[in-house]
């Protein structure tokens, strides 16, 4: 008789490992949920370099120059500060997304500022030359020398701006 709780435990442990092994038996389906994939973002360093002479008949020369990119919806665009001593104005872009390395269907951003000191020019104070995006002087532009002039830049997860090929 000293037997039979010994073999009522050992069949009571095989019956409880028994079901354990069931207890974690997945169902039917996938391994994981689908992981959702959003463009990443970077934060993009802005750097303009503006000519120390205001434009005769641009009235508002003291004016902080303003960063336009074509991903920011309206409202985004944001002051560049002023180095002491210097014409060079710096900030920087937060969550800008990716677009770069391009893909068929993706375009380059359109970026600009707005320059206090030419607005009497032809472009009415919005330029794109002597801009740097991301470290990347622009060279190509859409619509330059008039008030819609806009560079174009990639922009890559670590921030860095690439010319369109």
């Amino acid at each position: 008789m000293a037997r039979m709780p010994w073999r009522a435990a050992l069949l009571g442990a095989a019956a409880l490992n028994a079901l354990s092994c069931n207890a974690f038996k997945r169902t039917a389906g996938p391994d994981e949920a689908p992981f959702p994939n959003p463009p990443g973002t970077a934060s993009v360093t802005i750097e303009y370099d503006q000519v120390p002479e205001c434009v005769e008949g641009s009235p508002r020369c003291e004016d902080n120059v303003v960063f336009f990119g074509s991903w920011m919806q309206q409202g985004e665009e944001f002051f560049l500060t002023k180095e002491p001593g210097r014409w060079i104005w710096r900030g920087t872009a937060r969550r800008v997304p990716v677009n770069f390395p391009p893909t068929p269907v993706s375009q380059p951003y359109l970026v600009r500022v707005y320059d206090p000191h030419i607005v009497s020019g032809p472009t009415e104070g919005v330029t794109a030359d002597r801009l740097k995006v991301g470290g990347e002087a622009l060279v190509r532009f859409y619509s330059p020398g008039n008030p819609s002039e806009s560079g174009l830049i990639f922009i890559d997860q670590n921030g860095l701006g690439h010319t369109p090929f």
